[in-house]
């Protein structure tokens, strides 16, 4: 799909204030609101938006602690028990395959060290993980998930 200038500006607009109106989106870029919905409804379609939500403060709701795991996994024979895994399990946040040491990344939250814990020893169970390494997030200087629109 290609994009236009307009289609950009939507994006832009949707991944800074996800909840704003299609009007108030409209009198930003100066289009019509019909324009703006007509994009919108495209842009969904089409998969390019992929869904909206809202982003939380982990550490708000009880979720002190944040980490990244690398597993790290004796061959690929495994390899999709370990993704079905990660989506079945909540403190998962995000799963992703990758090259290097490891064949997945997760970024977990989880409530405290003890609950990492025991959220290591169950990543450490599934099939084909022969070890993980975990680095703890002790500050976050950018959050949330914004693409960059050029």
């Amino acid at each position: 799909m290609k994009f236009d200038s307009i289609d950009r500006k939507i994006l832009h607009e949707l991944q800074q204030f996800g909840r704003k109106s299609a009007s108030h989106i409209a009198e930003k870029i100066k289009v019509s609101v019909p324009t703006i919905t007509e994009r919108i409804k495209k842009l969904q379609e089409t998969g390019v938006i992929i869904g909206f939500q809202a982003i939380l403060d982990p550490t708000k709701i009880g979720l002190d602690v944040a980490a990244i795991i690398t597993i790290i996994s004796g061959s690929s024979q495994y390899y999709k028990e370990v993704t079905l895994a990660a989506k079945e399990t909540s403190e998962v946040v995000q799963c992703f395959s990758t090259t290097g040491n490891g064949s997945h990344t997760l970024l977990v939250n989880t409530k405290n060290s003890y609950t990492l814990e025991d959220l290591l020893r169950k990543i450490q169970s599934w099939p084909g993980v022969i070890r993980t390494e975990t680095q703890i997030i002790l500050s976050s200087y950018k959050d949330g998930i914004k693409i960059p629109i050029k």
